[in-house]
């Protein structure tokens, strides 16, 4: 159990500062303009390969449909441009936390949480890594809600472009982890419609949160679930006006307001978080299962991805020592996708747990994705 807790922790993985900056506050009228344009930057130091970065603050659209200001960081390789732009990539990261402070780009090591970052670098990639909405600027941040975290996903490729010696062209993958997992999944769905401008090459996807439902009821017994129903059931509170007290026993929600306060920073905060989420193993639940109750069925089902479009190639790479998402989710998903027609490749790793399924795939991920921006034809591991 101990050590499945780990690499829970090791999933979970950017470690956020202590303090924010005045860098992410901005008055809402900032927010007013079109979507994916910079507000501000901040040059970063520390990225490999002498590239640049920048902490940025930009324009997005919040699920209902609101203007509202998003941060993240854009990483741009050193030397000219090729013609026709430089390729992008879209990083979408795990769960770091669900309030501003959690944010990725207030990490003390922002760049080795980014798998396969060095090689997408040393390839001639601009990476755009958002933080997702609320976290960075002002909270709650929608955590596992899709339309959400996909349009700060596609927003910061839009703001990518525009960087000092970017260069960046209009064509772009996704690649995600866990919660990113599920973001890379939604970017898919809603690349053509809400950014039709861009192209969107392929969607790249380790461990997703592919199926709402199950990753509630599966993990349910163990702390790492209870912490992941925990910060849903927190944050669609908020940002859906969910009431937790129809699934909440009185006596959880103390825990579960201190767990929602506390960042995910990697191993050396699994104590603490440990500690904190002790007292649901007592007192949680009223019911067996979220999604037995509305709203929050609905709202599961309605933050479920389902298959991206056929015309998307797609890379899932799945640990099948993995305790978080269960391998047999990620292959409900892949077989959902070669019935849809897509061309989906599964790379299956064995011994390989949660906590590490992005960086034992990141090399393969990142040779998938130069493939795409070669205009290979996709492989597909349909009908093997």
């Amino acid at each position: 159990m101990r050590r499945a807790w780990l690499l829970v922790a090791l999933a979970l993985l950017s470690a956020p500062a202590a303090a924010q900056s005045t860098f992410y506050d901005a008055p809402r009228v900032d927010a007013i303009g079109k979507p994916g344009t910079l507000v501000r930057a901040q040059a970063m130091a520390g990225a490999p390969l002498g590239a640049a970065a920048w902490r940025v603050l930009y324009r997005s659209t919040s699920f209902d449909g609101k203007p509202i200001l998003v941060s993240g960081v854009v990483i741009v390789p050193q030397g000219a441009p090729p013609p026709g732009g430089r390729p992008i990539v879209a990083w979408a990261h795990p769960t770091t936390g669900i309030v501003p402070h959690c944010a990725p780009s207030l990490a003390l090591f922002f760049f080795q949480q980014v798998q396969g970052l060095r090689t997408m670098v040393r390839d001639g990639y601009v990476v755009a890594a958002t933080d997702y909405p609320g976290l960075g600027t002002p909270g709650p941040h929608p955590y596992l809600v899709g339309l959400s975290e996909a349009r700060a996903v596609v927003d910061s490729v839009r703001v990518a472009r525009t960087m000092p010696d970017a260069g960046g062209g209009n064509r772009y993958v996704v690649w995600g982890h866990s919660q990113g997992g599920h973001a890379a999944l939604f970017t898919g769905l809603i690349a053509k419609s809400y950014a039709p401008e861009l192209t969107l090459l392929g969607v790249a996807a380790a461990a997703p949160a592919s199926e709402l439902g199950a990753l509630m009821d599966d993990d349910l017994d163990s702390p790492a679930g209870k912490n992941i129903t925990a910060m849903t059931l927190w944050s669609w509170q908020r940002v859906y006006d969910a009431p937790m007290d129809k699934v909440v026993d009185p006596r959880a929600r103390p825990a579960i307001d201190r767990l929602a306060q506390e960042c995910v920073e990697g191993p050396w905060d699994l104590s603490a978080r440990k500690r904190t989420e002790k007292p649901l193993e007592h007192d949680f639940l009223t019911v067996a299962h979220p999604d037995d109750v509305e709203p929050w069925r609905a709202l599961l089902a309605k933050n479920t991805p389902g298959p991206v479009p056929a015309d998307i190639p797609v890379f899932l790479a799945q640990g099948l020592d993995d305790e978080v998402i269960w391998p047999k989710v990620t292959q409900a998903y892949f077989d959902g996708l070669c019935k849809s027609g897509s061309k989906a490749r599964l790379f299956l790793m064995p011994g390989v747990g949660h906590g590490a399924a992005a960086m034992k795939s990141a090399l393969d991920a990142v040779a998938w994705m130069t493939a795409r921006f070669a205009g290979e034809t996709p492989p597909s591991d349909c009908g093997k």
